[in-house]
């Protein structure tokens, strides 16, 4: 049996996705093991190898806070920064900016959260002073010729506060843009979004201003409703998705968060659509599987297993 879906096309949706891969940051950064430096950066270059051009590499982040992402300038070190491969690196404030720049990171990522509660939660201080602090990262990042890109968590619901009123989301990401951020990716922290709820949040963000092609979607399949969630989004043209190869990783600062959407499953799925996305599924499928070694546990994925076994 060939690794491929039967493809059927609708002359309404994207004919082209970016698939921004998190796992190795993002996703390693919630597990209890910690690989070191040189294992992260040969799960980079797997993940690279299959195609995949836009990979997160790492944080510049407290070792104290988030020990997985220790010595992610040694994993910066071992990959080739000036190739046509996006190596961005999360940087919470100036001194993590200073840091990615220093290493050669020629894109960053910062954070924002949407609630009052995951920002003391997840940042450590108000919102208004951590949304402050990181809309000056991203202003400073762009103004020193890196790319910027802005996470917005909490996009869907809170565990502390509940339901989220989309022009929250709608400020934010405004802020966000204003700042230099050339995308945004919405976060469905918790896993709670339906695709009725993505579609409302998307269509506040579209009827703001907001330019379509500068949103993309950060899934979790807590409730099994990413894939849902992903066709929702591409009904209203949303062309960016980030997935996590074999799923791995959460959320490690809000406990009912389970894996993020596999980077596999959303692959089969836009190949059965006919959409572009330049990712090899068989090899994504294997690197799920080694990387699941490396953990030494299982991952939630059903592609890999299903592609690796035939």
């Amino acid at each position: 049996m060939d690794s491929l879906p039967q493809v059927f096309t609708h002359d309404t949706l994207p004919t082209q996705v970016r698939v921004y891969e998190v796992s190795a940051r993002d996703g390693l950064q919630a597990e209890s093991v910690t690989l070191p430096a040189e294992t992260r950066a040969q799960l980079i270059s797997r993940l690279a190898g299959a195609g995949l051009r836009t990979i997160e590499a790492g944080s510049f982040v407290s070792p104290r806070a988030v020990p997985q992402m220790a010595d992610t300038r040694s994993v910066l070190d071992e990959l080739d920064l000036d190739s046509d491969i996006s190596y961005p690196v999360l940087v919470p404030n100036r001194r993590g900016l200073d840091d990615a720049r220093a290493a050669g990171a020629k894109d960053v990522a910062v954070f924002v959260s949407v609630t009052e509660s995951f920002s003391r939660a997840n940042l450590g201080d108000s919102l208004e002073v951590t949304t402050a602090r990181n809309l000056d990262v991203a202003a400073a990042a762009t103004s020193a010729g890196m790319h910027a890109r802005g996470y917005l968590s909490m996009v869907f619901g809170d565990p502390w506060e509940g339901p989220v009123d989309p022009q929250r989301v709608v400020t934010a990401a405004a802020q966000l843009l204003e700042a230099g951020c050339s995308s945004i990716s919405l976060g469905d922290t918790i896993g709670t979004a339906t695709p009725g709820h993505v579609t409302a949040v998307l269509q506040a963000l579209i009827e703001s201003g907001v330019p379509v092609d500068a949103i993309a979607l950060h899934t979790h399949n807590t409730y099994g409703q990413a894939l849902a969630n992903v066709f929702a989004a591409l009904q209203l043209g949303v062309s960016e998705f980030d997935a996590s190869a074999g799923g791995v990783g959460g959320c490690p600062f809000a406990g009912s968060a389970t894996g993020n959407l596999a980077t596999e499953d959303l692959v089969w799925m836009l190949n059965g659509l006919g959409i572009s996305t330049g990712v090899d599924i068989r090899t994504i499928a294997e690197t799920s599987q080694w990387l699941s070694r490396q953990l030494d546990k299982p991952l939630a994925s059903a592609t890999s297993a299903a592609i690796v076994n035939q």
